[in-house]
């Protein structure tokens, strides 16, 4: 009997599944930048990899978390724009006003202790994993043309009726 080759996921469920929990971040958040704020005790504990593609990170924020970096909003926060895709917020550090900009792609955490709900998302790709990956995709030094690599001539006649 044959072995039946695994079904393909042509839909990609997984990334689908993704972008919907992701859509929950923005519905959250939505109704974080009304005028009310945040209602109740909710808070939002919020990680994303600072370097992911589409990050925009000020360069001293940056320098202290090169990697990833955790943001609450609860109190202190200002100027929280959402959008289909991406968000931004101002937060204070040491006391100094930062704008922060993200897709929500670069999430990796979205928690709220309040109730206990925690989203976890796969990690995003970084621009350095883009920048490795074209590194080492770059073909090799191209060959040295020598005089056996000009342009071929081919008679035709082997090729017709007689």
């Amino acid at each position: 009997m044959a072995e039946e080759t695994p079904p393909v996921d042509e839909m990609h469920y997984d990334a689908l599944a993704q972008d919907a929990l992701r859509g929950v971040i923005r519905l959250a958040l939505e109704r974080a930048a009304m005028p009310e704020g945040i209602p109740g005790a909710h808070h939002f504990y919020i990680t994303f990899k600072t370097r992911a593609a589409g990050v925009s990170v000020p360069p001293d924020v940056l320098a202290k978390y090169p990697e990833e970096m955790t943001v609450v909003l609860q109190h202190q926060y200002w100027d929280l724009t959402v959008e289909p895709t991406r968000f931004s917020v101002m937060l204070k550090f040491g006391g100094m006003p930062k704008v922060l900009s993200m897709p929500y792609t670069a999430v990796t955490r979205f928690y709220d202790p309040s109730v206990q709900f925690l989203l976890q998302f796969e990690e995003p790709v970084t621009v350095d994993e883009i920048v490795q990956e074209i590194e080492a995709a770059e073909p090799a030094k191209a060959p040295t043309p020598s005089d056996d690599d000009g342009p071929k001539v081919v008679s035709l006649d082997q090729f017709r009726k007689k």
